[in-house]
Formats: structure tokens, sequence, C-alpha cells
């Protein structure tokens, strides 16, 4: 017997719930999954739907992730959008089926979101190549764009001979590590006046995102560790993947989406909350940050002296 709910046939889903519930999914009947899944399912419905307008988020770290699904499926991807609240509570906003990365389903997500009540964050966090930073130019203006190091250096990276790597990464750790921006401006150019000439692919590709790899600084010195990356979505989805690595890309992408929802929902528990919480206040209310330092503090330090 074979049950198809919106899509999903239980001979999927059994996959699925085997990476979820391990050892306690078997032995469950056709009928049992049946009812299981449709609950996920109207679980996941109500929460991709649910009102956002009563919460502020300060930033969101975004990033398209891609799980083994059936061939005809393998260009599509799940769209990730995290949030953290006035409170420092970190939260999924969306987890969305998209093409790739597009801009266009992009579009789609984040004209969702503003529909839903979610107002403008004040930064946004992921890699530098998805079609989400035209979308969110457009649809949240005021947003301030951060461009995840861990991305951007892998990509540097990529387009080095090996006997490279090792240095070039650490010219990049020099940049992101700077306690000032003035110190990371003078690391920046370093790196390029050291590799124009032979690797302009390389420079290039470091220099293009200038302005958005820095924006950090910008913001208090606390939240560095969690806005220069989008560890919160690499860190949270290396384990969701690692689970789903079961499926042996025999399931649907429509299984994988409830199977990531319950699955990123069930990690969502377990997040702490952001460091140094209690600035983000400073943060909703325009307070100016000049290399992590609010100014009121920076006029007492030179007072002081």
């Amino acid at each position: 017997m074979v049950i198809y709910l919106k899509g999903i046939s239980t001979g999927d889903f059994s996959e699925a719930l085997a990476a979820l519930l391990g050892k306690d999914a078997k032995g469950l009947f056709a009928g049992t999954i049946g009812r299981l899944k449709q609950c996920w399912v109207n679980e996941y419905d109500d929460w991709r739907t649910r009102d956002l307008s009563k919460e502020s988020y300060v930033y969101i770290w975004v990033d398209g992730i891609y799980f083994n699904i059936r061939s005809d499926d393998a260009k599509q991807c799940i769209l990730v959008i995290i949030g953290v609240t006035s409170r420092g509570d970190k939260e999924f906003l969306a987890i969305e089926d998209g093409y790739r990365e597009s801009e266009q389903s992009w579009t789609e997500v984040l004209l969702n979101l503003k529909d839903r009540g979610f107002r403008s964050p004040k930064l946004a966090v992921g890699d530098g190549a998805l079609g989400f930073w035209k979308t969110v130019r457009k649809v949240f203006p005021q947003t301030r764009s951060q461009c995840c190091w861990v991305h951007k250096t892998a990509n540097i990276l990529n387009k080095l001979p090996k006997c490279s790597q090792a240095k070039a990464k650490q010219y990049t750790h020099d940049i992101w590590m700077a306690e000032t921006r003035e110190n990371a401006e003078r690391a920046f150019d370093l790196f390029i006046k050291t590799y124009e000439l032979k690797y302009p692919k390389a420079a290039q590709c470091l220099e293009k995102d200038r302005a958005e790899l820095l924006a950090f600084y910008d913001f208090p010195a606390d939240h560095w560790t969690h806005i220069r990356t989008s560890n919160p979505i690499e860190s949270t989805f290396s384990t969701i993947q690692l689970r789903t690595k079961k499926t042996r890309a025999c399931v649907s992408r429509s299984t994988i989406l409830t199977m990531v929802y319950k699955l990123g929902l069930s990690a969502e528990k377990g997040w702490r909350k952001l460091r140094g919480f209690r600035r983000l206040a400073d943060v909703i209310n325009g307070i100016k940050f000049i290399d992590g330092i609010d100014e009121e503090t920076l006029e007492r330090q030179r007072n002081a002296a």
C-alpha cells in the first residue's frame, strides 16, 4: 500500500523518517507514516504563514542549502533565513523551496516575509554569490550587507594554486581579525598588492566586495563573532545534512523540505542567545558604532585621555 500526500509517498517519507527518528522509525505502518506525514505538512504550512509583525529581527543570516534529492530536482535547494530577535534569540524565519539560489526565488521568500509583517533588519549576512543581495536591496533597501568571510576565503583560495593557499588564507585572516577598520583596510590593500599581478582573479574576488566584507566594524564588537560569517546556518545544517544522507537521493524535494523543517526547529531549541545581546537595543535605536565601540564610550575614552 502506498499513500500519497501532497506528492510525497510513504516510501519516500519512511526514508526521511529513519533519518529523523532512527531505530524508532522501524515497524511503523503505512497508515501511521501517512498520518505523521500529514501532521508535519500541516505544521509546516502553519509555520510558513505565521504572523511576524509582533517581533523585531536585528540581524539575519541567509544561505541556500543543497540536499540529496532525485535527479530531476537536482537544481532545487532549500533557501534558509535565520534571524535574531531584540532579546538575542535566534529563530528560523524561512525554510523554503527554491531554484538554485536565484534572484527570483529569493524575491518570493522576502516578499512573503514582508507580507506577514517582517520589518527591515539592520544587517544581512550571507555568501556574496547569492541572488539574495539584489533582492534585499529592492525589498529592504535600508538593510546593510555583510559578506561571509568563510565563503569569501574559500572562493579566493579556489583561484590560487595549492602552494599559495596557506599564505593567502593568513592574509585574509589578518583582514577580518583586525581590531580596527583602518588596520583591516591596510591588510586588505596588502592582499591586493601581493596577488593582483600574478593572480588577478583572486585579488578581484576580494576587492569587489570590500564594503560588504567590512560592514561588521559598524556594529558592536561583541557581535562580530556572529556577524562576520553565516556560521549559524552552516553549523546547524552540517548536522542536518549528515542525518539526511541516509535518504541516499531517493526522496523528493517535498519530503526533504518537510524533514528539514522538523530537524531545523528541533535544532533551534538548543541555540544559545547572541553574545552581547543587550547591545541589540543600541543597534535598533540607531546608536553609531566605530570599530565596534559606541560613540558615547569613545567620547568618554577621549576625555579620560
